[in-house]
């Protein structure tokens, strides 16, 4: 490693003498460590998180796992809007230290990349404030790489009953703001319930004509036609997709829409994402926690690639390609995701000596970690 970078990976037999243009003489290095024949492999990608939120819904996962339907558990006070009312009342400070120890525990598990949704306050200055926080936290030692995603449209706000235009209007408006403050991309809701396929067309042009990479929540039905809306637009990913169909699937590879799976949140009517015919079509998987109050609390990508081996019937191989080069895919960031010359120096060495331990250990522990050459203590 040389500054952030990797110079140079192999075995040491073919250790090369000179690399010019980036060190002059390889062989004259200032630290050797002997990791004791760790498992090394870059830095894992977490390609779907919320974490930008206060509050949970402890009582409504317990109540959905009851058998409670999406309507009982709202008429006692849950769903996403309970959420976005504990937030907005929660003060800047405190919601700060929130988010900052969950991006902490994302890095300490071996996750240095992570995307991360706002979407709790559906407010203008809620949601741009939030995009600030991410951002500003990014900088700060011992956090993970964020890309920032104005998720305005995650759900409409009470304030708009009765006024959805008036909405996807003012999430429209709101991106160039949102990119000014640091967001990479726009991402929407896009199912039954929440926003339909022209309004979430229409914003994810607002977002894309700003700046923003488009990407879509595309959970719902395939006859409400997220995925192929993913597909038209190019977004950058299409997430969730327990709903998809061989046609989704089809419209996705041709497009080049990397598939954004996340094996710990629950199947929707029992339905989970078609991994392996994904794969088989060529299309790009990534893998995502999909940490939110209302899913799950998981910040180890470990532990996800594990559960894609187990749930999905992804080899070991595939998950983590999918938990690396498929993360750095959904987000655009070909600096990093592979031990290659050139990419980001964000390695990890875990507390074993073959991968098939991903399969085996439940959240699997990282030996050490580094963020752009710099080892983080864990």
């Amino acid at each position: 490693m040389q500054n952030d970078r990797i110079a140079w990976a192999g075995p040491a037999s073919q250790l090369p003498p000179s690399l010019p243009g980036i060190i002059e003489d390889i062989v004259d290095v200032d630290h050797v460590e002997n990791l004791g024949g760790a498992l090394v492999t870059p830095g894992l990608i977490d390609a779907h998180t919320h974490p930008v939120y206060a509050g949970n819904r402890w009582a409504e996962l317990a109540m959905r796992s009851g058998g409670a339907s999406t309507s009982e558990i709202i008429s006692a006070g849950g769903g996403l809007n309970s959420t976005v009312t504990v937030t907005r009342g929660t003060d800047p400070w405190t919601l700060c230290n929130h988010v900052r120890g969950r991006m902490r525990d994302w890095l300490l598990s071996g996750t240095t990349t992570i995307e991360a949704k706002t979407g709790y306050h559906l407010t203008r200055d809620g949601e741009l404030a939030d995009v600030r926080l991410l951002r500003s936290l990014e900088d700060e030692s011992a956090m993970p790489r964020v890309h920032v995603t104005f998720l305005a449209a995650h759900n409409f706000p009470p304030e708009y009953f009765g006024r959805r235009n008036d909405y996807v209007d003012a999430v429209s408006l709101w991106c160039a703001d949102a990119a000014a403050a640091g967001a990479d991309s726009i991402d929407v809701m896009c199912e039954d319930g929440r926003f339909s396929e022209p309004e979430s067309r229409w914003i994810l042009n607002a977002g894309r004509t700003v700046g923003l990479l488009p990407r879509l929540h595309a959970n719902g039905d395939s006859r409400y036609g997220a995925a192929k809306l993913a597909a038209e637009l190019g977004c950058a990913s299409a997430d969730l997709l327990n709903g998809a169909d061989d046609d989704d699937v089809a419209v996705l590879a041709k497009a080049g829409v990397t598939a954004v799976v996340c094996p710990a949140s629950p199947a929707e009517n029992g339905r989970t994402p078609p991994v392996r015919a994904l794969l088989d079509r060529g299309v790009m998987v990534a893998l995502g926690t999909g940490h939110s109050p209302g899913t799950n609390g998981i910040t180890s990508m470990p532990l996800v690639v594990t559960l894609a081996v187990a749930n999905f019937g992804m080899s070991v191989t595939e998950a983590l390609r999918a938990a690396t080069v498929g993360g750095a895919h959904a987000l655009r960031a070909p600096d990093r995701g592979a031990t290659t010359r050139g990419r980001l120096a964000d390695i990890v060495a875990w507390d074993a000596d073959h991968e098939g331990a991903f399969a085996w250990s439940y959240g699997l522990r990282p030996y050490k970690v580094w963020r752009g050459g710099e080892p983080v203590q864990v």
